[in-house]
């Protein structure tokens, strides 16, 4: 057979398959200062990393809509090299949503790579934040639709996440601790929101748990909450593991500088995990993707389809100053990056 084996994402997966890929890390700035050094980090890095400029926290009282056009001015300038920046909107029944929506959209709608949603209380509040949204970007003449993601954070959101996962404008539902432990009104103790105790508290294990699959049922990225110990390392370090490899996330936020490498590590397939997808997927591209004998183990789609997820996870979380996968991989299948 001489012709050139499909590529995997045709091969493997029909498009009712294709799922929503982003970064693994989500880092959050409010006060221009950080904003700005989040920027220069991503341009060291490279786009491992997502950076949300947060106009809900970072505005002061009374200055959202100056905050949004900073934002926007960050958005669209040279320190966004990637096009993976974005924003955290207000919730949509704050007195200036609308304002902040029109200054983001018509100033930064072309650049924006997503708009974050805080605080739905249910589907309805999440539709009409996408209306807004979407009707502003017509008055706007924007060229494409802004990805949107939202932050399940109260019990209304919560009891309906499948429906709010399956909207076709979201492409990420992320976990908001914070606000859904204090919604219990001190039902949950405080130890639920710590580095250990968000994982052990059964009514945050369960909303873990249900959004993690929520998104997964329908190709969306299930984003994982922050870490407020950002100064423990280890701590950080494990928790990301274990929400990774044991809930299911494939995104995780970070609130501080200091946390986006570990993250990142922590989300990253081993290196022995990428060795194998490479073997496993090179011999089977070799094959046209029939079936294949490995180390005395049988392979097929089902197991080629994991090893693909394996690859693009190390693909995408490879620094710009780190190692790289090698260049007959890249090759085969990443060839827009091989290419530059």
């Amino acid at each position: 057979m001489s012709t050139k084996p499909p590529h995997p994402r045709e091969a493997l997966f029909d498009s009712s398959e294709q799922a929503v890929s982003l970064p693994v890390c989500d880092h959050y700035a409010g006060v221009e200062p950080r904003m700005r050094k989040s920027l220069e980090l991503q341009a060291e890095l490279g786009p491992v990393f997502d950076v949300t400029l947060d106009n809900e926290d970072g505005a002061p009282v009374g200055g959202e809509r100056e905050h949004a056009q900073l934002i926007a001015e960050l958005v669209n300038s040279p320190g966004n090299r990637f096009g993976r920046v974005g924003a955290r909107m207000l919730p949509v029944d704050h007195h200036a949503f609308a304002d902040v929506a029109k200054t983001l959209v018509r100033e930064a709608g072309e650049r924006l790579a997503y708009l974050m949603l805080p605080k739905p209380r249910a589907l309805a509040d999440v539709e009409r934040a996408v209306h807004e949204i979407d009707r502003l970007s017509v008055e706007a003449g924007l060229s494409r639709r802004i990805p949107l993601h939202a932050l399940i954070e109260t019990h209304g959101a919560l009891q309906q996440v499948q429906k709010i996962a399956m909207h076709p404008r979201i492409e990420s539902l992320s976990f908001g601790l914070m606000d859904f432990v204090s919604a219990h009104r001190g039902a949950i103790p405080q130890w639920g929101m710590s580095v250990s105790g968000q994982f052990e508290h059964p009514l945050v294990v369960r909303a873990k748990l249900e959004i993690s699959a929520a998104c997964h049922a329908v190709g969306k990225v299930p984003s994982h909450c922050v870490v407020m110990e950002f100064k423990d390392e280890d701590a950080l370090s494990a928790a990301a593991e274990k929400a990774a490899r044991n809930f299911g996330y494939t995104r995780m936020w970070s609130i501080h500088p200091s946390q986006i490498r570990t993250v990142v590590d922590a989300f990253s397939p081993t290196v022995a995990e990428v060795d194998l997808a490479i073997e496993i997927l090179m011999a089977a591209r070799a094959a046209h993707w029939a079936p294949i004998r490995h180390r005395d183990t049988l392979h097929d789609r089902a197991s080629f389809r994991y090893f693909w997820h394996v690859l693009e996870r190390a693909h995408r979380t490879a620094y710009a100053d780190g190692a790289q996968l090698p260049a007959e991989v890249r090759e085969a299948f990443f060839p827009d990056v091989a290419a530059r």
